[in-house]
């Protein structure tokens, strides 16, 4: 008799997500090849041979008026889902970040008696503890991707694994730097300052313009200093350089080599974000810059239960890089952190020690494949 291959239901709805999914489907189709993959997600997910029920391109939001104004697609590929859940049940869904709408699909997979594995949780240890215990209610296991999370499931009674950070994976077979800095025509000797000012537009706007000003306070009292942009996959390169020549100030743009320069840097100014872990992950001293509309800031300065905002001092479970919040990013103040950082060797080599210590609290190397052996486990099992 014909063995019946198992299907599995991805749904994820940022680019991010979209990434880490094509990383488990495909070491998924390496423990067995005729899985079949559908869901929504992005062109990588496509990639894998994964039919798309919805692209989540349509999907991707920032805030409540954007969730406004797709709630037409929302509703539309919530609808897909519901159809193919109750018309063809999968094995297992796999949820990936993407809370507010992933929940409901895990509710939604709970009334068909489908297994539902969510990976890489919503950040609710930060903001909104209490919703753990829905999670516990519709979710049948968690892989996490930071350690502190397990304990915090764990309480919840919710079945909880530690998988590692799938930023760990990302290959960096680097050039030597000296090669690199040839590249961008800079030379060894000279400190080498690198700025992500995130990933988003909104971030572009409010934190560039800042970081450009502190550009020039810095090189007042540090003449040799060079400076490298790392535009961020998805934003407008020409609109970044527009900022940069207005600014009129010697920082160099760079595009599709993010680990390159970073490998350079001998410090870097970085939005609060994912970017903080890659640097952290590289080793690199930084000063975490966090600043949002006045309205935002203060409702999640009523909500926000860490102490820290940066993951890396998230994760570290103490202040290893400075941070700057909303009324103190201010271009003075951001210089005098670089600089802080830059004329003290010993502050820098400390620093760059404790992010040693952040990166092998990271765990190990392989979490899409960890988290596609726990699928297909379950798969197996079935609904317990």
């Amino acid at each position: 008799m014909e063995k019946e291959s198992k299907k599995i239901l991805v749904v994820t709805g940022e680019t991010s997500g979209d990434h880490h999914g094509a990383l488990v489907v495909q070491a998924l189709k390496k423990i067995d090849p005729d899985v079949h993959a559908c869901g929504v997600g992005g062109d990588e997910l496509e990639g894998t041979g994964m039919h798309l029920l919805y692209h989540s391109r349509q999907l991707a939001v920032l805030g409540t008026l954007e969730v406004l104004s797709k709630s037409y697609h929302i509703v539309k590929a919530y609808g897909s889902i519901k159809k193919e859940i109750s018309q063809s049940p999968p094995d297992l869904v796999l949820l990936i970040d993407y809370p507010e709408f992933n929940l409901r699909i895990a509710g939604l997979a709970g009334k068909y008696t489908v297994p539902v594995l969510y990976y890489i949780s919503p950040q609710l240890w930060a903001w909104r503890a209490g919703r753990a215990k829905k999670i516990a209610r519709l979710v049948d296991k968690m892989a996490v991707i930071f350690p502190f999370e397990v304990p915090f499931y764990e309480k919840e009674g919710l079945d909880v694994e530690f998988v590692g950070h799938p930023l760990l994976d990302q290959d960096r077979q680097l050039p030597q730097p000296a090669a690199t800095l040839s590249a961008f025509g800079l030379e060894e000797h000279q400190p080498v300052i690198g700025l992500l000012p995130g990933s988003r537009q909104i971030e572009i706007d409010k934190l560039l313009p800042c970081m450009l000003d502190a550009v020039k306070l810095i090189r007042t009292r540090f003449p040799a200093a060079r400076f490298l942009l790392a535009v961020a996959p998805g934003l407008d390169q020409q609109y970044v350089e527009r900022m940069v020549s207005r600014a009129k100030v010697p920082v160099r743009v760079v595009v599709d080599n993010f680990y390159q320069a970073l490998n350079v840097c001998d410090l870097v100014l970085v939005a609060s974000g994912t970017a903080t872990l890659e640097t952290a992950i590289m080793g690199k001293p930084m000063v975490i810059i966090y600043k949002v509309a006045w309205l935002t800031y203060l409702i999640g300065r009523m909500m926000i239960r860490v102490p820290h905002i940066g993951l890396a001092n998230i994760v570290a479970g103490r202040q290893v890089v400075p941070e700057l919040i909303q009324h103190e990013v201010t271009p003075s103040r951001i210089a005098d952190e670089a600089v802080s950082i830059l004329a003290n060797p010993e502050r820098r080599q400390t620093m760059q020690a404790q992010l040693g210590e952040v990166r092998k609290l990271l765990g190990e190397r392989g979490a899409s494949e960890r988290v596609a052996r726990i699928a297909y486990q379950m798969m197996l099992n079935g609904k317990q």
